[in-house]
């Protein structure tokens, strides 16, 4: 499918306009009788997944047999019932009325049964498509339901990533619907690779293996990109079509939209992520879309009081290997390379950059949790602890001159400064 959209830095998508790019999408293509599978983002992307869902059953709810939707969780817990009617707009007596043939799936990471290996990358192609960084064996597993249809879609925002450089396109499918093979070997990657160089670029060494995981795919199943750009709740951007060129189209004007510069770094930063985050695994964003403008020797904090946890999913691993910067853990592999390599990933990239030398750890800057998760347990896990109760963010608004960032609703825009790649 050629690539049909719209976007622009100004002016936003009507529903009008949404309706016709999915007609003009989809007039000619054979989806008649079709089962067709729609993998789409959990609650912690913002998208007007409600709005999308009810007008790809518009245009297409008549032709194909099947609609379902697949949510693509990576290693997220699974979703509840509420929280599927509020992601797509409908409670399950309302789908079963108005969407009669659509059923909402939660992916399942964590099951070796839901689970089907597609292919896998040789060492020698994976020390190709990244610079030598992994020479490893890699399995591609994913959900073997998508074997279940005929046509795959994959719907979502592209926002500048930690991992990958810009989220979306074949980022859904691997973390996104698949197991943990790749999912290790990914994250590990963009930890070498770290952070702080990779976010916000599109030409990234995950990408390159996220492409090449993806046509064990398209090699065998029709599978197009509904891309879409965002800046905050507003639709900017909306682009259908093959897999990579959509999303290179959709990461284009996201690095328009979603990337703030500022012209000199800062020595504080107060990061207040969206209550759509509901552990620090998922706030963490507010810590990757900020490091890059804060001061060496700096403080990032993350002031977040709704959030009691590490992480739902990946606390108890978290807590065994601790909050550290990446050389800390390559300094000592034989230790901790048996760990999840996903877990120690999320663990670099909260960190952020340092050095690990002559067993000493110097982080870059410092990160700080104003949570409700314990002091103790950030001292075990090596955080900063900063009562979230005797903090105004008040003080650190219109404070730029002197050092200080205010970041509100963070976890989706980046910051950069002036004159870096």
């Amino acid at each position: 499918m050629a690539v049909i959209g719209w976007g622009s830095e100004h002016d936003t998508l009507t529903e009008g306009r949404v309706r016709a790019l999915f007609m003009e999408a989809f007039a000619d293509e054979p989806t008649d009788g079709e089962r067709v599978l729609v993998i789409i983002p959990d609650g912690t992307r913002t998208a007007p997944v409600p709005l999308l869902f009810r007008l790809l059953y518009e245009v297409l709810g008549a032709r194909v047999s099947r609609l379902d939707l697949l949510i693509a969780l990576g290693t997220h817990q699974p979703m509840p019932e509420a929280a599927i009617a509020k992601l797509v707009g409908a409670d399950a007596a309302e789908r079963r009325a108005r969407y009669p043939k659509s059923e909402v799936f939660n992916h399942r990471w964590d099951q070796p049964g839901a689970l089907e290996t597609v292919g896998v990358i040789g060492a020698g192609e994976m020390r190709a498509l990244t610079d030598g960084l992994v020479a490893r064996e890699t399995p591609i597993t994913l959900n073997r339901m998508i074997w279940a249809y005929d046509r795959l879609l994959i719907v979502g925002p592209v926002f500048p990533h930690e991992v990958a450089g810009f989220s979306g396109g074949a980022k859904y499918l691997f973390p996104g619907i698949a197991g943990r093979e790749i999912i290790d070997a990914t994250h590990w990657l963009g930890a070498l690779a770290t952070s702080y160089a990779t976010i916000g670029v599109k030409d990234t060494a995950v990408r390159r293996v996220l492409h090449r995981g993806a046509r064990f795919v398209t090699e065998r199943k029709p599978l197009s990109c509904l891309k879409l750009v965002m800046k905050g709740s507003a639709l900017h951007g909306l682009f259908i079509g093959d897999l990579e060129a959509a999303w290179e189209a959709a990461a284009d004007l996201s690095a328009k939209l979603n990337i703030i510069y500022k012209p000199k770094p800062f020595t504080s930063v107060l990061s207040m992520p969206s209550t759509k985050y509901d552990d620090l695994w998922t706030a963490a964003k507010a810590m990757y879309k900020t490091e890059p403008v804060i001061k060496d020797g700096g403080e990032v904090i993350i002031y977040a009081p709704h959030i009691t946890e590490v992480s739902v999913t990946h606390g108890k691993a978290i807590e065994a290997v601790g909050y550290h910067v990446r050389d800390y853990f390559l300094g000592q592999w034989e230790r901790f390379k048996d760990h999840s390599w996903t877990v120690l990933a999320h663990s670099t990239h909260v960190k952020g950059a340092g050095t690990f030398e002559g067993g000493v750890e110097r982080p870059r800057i410092q990160v700080t949790l104003a949570t409700s998760v314990p002091e103790e347990v950030c001292e075990r896990i090596n955080l900063g602890y900063r009562d979230p109760r005797g903090l105004d963010p008040e003080g650190w608004r219109d404070r730029e001159d002197a050092g200080k960032l205010l970041v509100e609703n963070a976890g989706e825009v980046l910051y950069r400064l002036e004159g870096s790649v």
